[in-house]
């Protein structure tokens, strides 16, 4: 990450580095209760561990939590998964575990 100006931030994506994409960063909602947030668990050892702690303190804040997991840490998740999770969920927080 390198900050080009103070409101400017450019986040360089490690999966293709060839094509520079811009994203309008996605306001943070005030509260997570009533939405659906997923849990992307990228399959690394004891991420599950992480995600079994998420999902406790997420459930008590009111939110409804679903849970999904990448086949493997060593590649992007599958498109198919992409669009289940974009689809079914407001807000999602992927998982690493090192």
């Amino acid at each position: 990450m390198s900050s080009k100006s103070k409101n400017t931030t450019v986040l360089l994506d490690p999966t293709n580095e060839r094509r520079v994409a811009t994203m309008e960063r996605v306001g943070r909602p005030e509260s997570l209760r009533g939405l659906t947030v997923g849990l992307l668990d990228i399959s690394k050892a004891r991420g599950d561990v992480f995600i079994d702690r998420l999902e406790e303190r997420l459930s008590a804040l009111g939110a409804d939590v679903r849970r999904y997991k990448k086949p493997t840490f060593t590649k992007p998740a599958p498109v198919d998964l992409r669009h289940e999770i974009a689809t079914q969920c407001q807000v999602v927080i992927e998982a690493l575990a090192d």
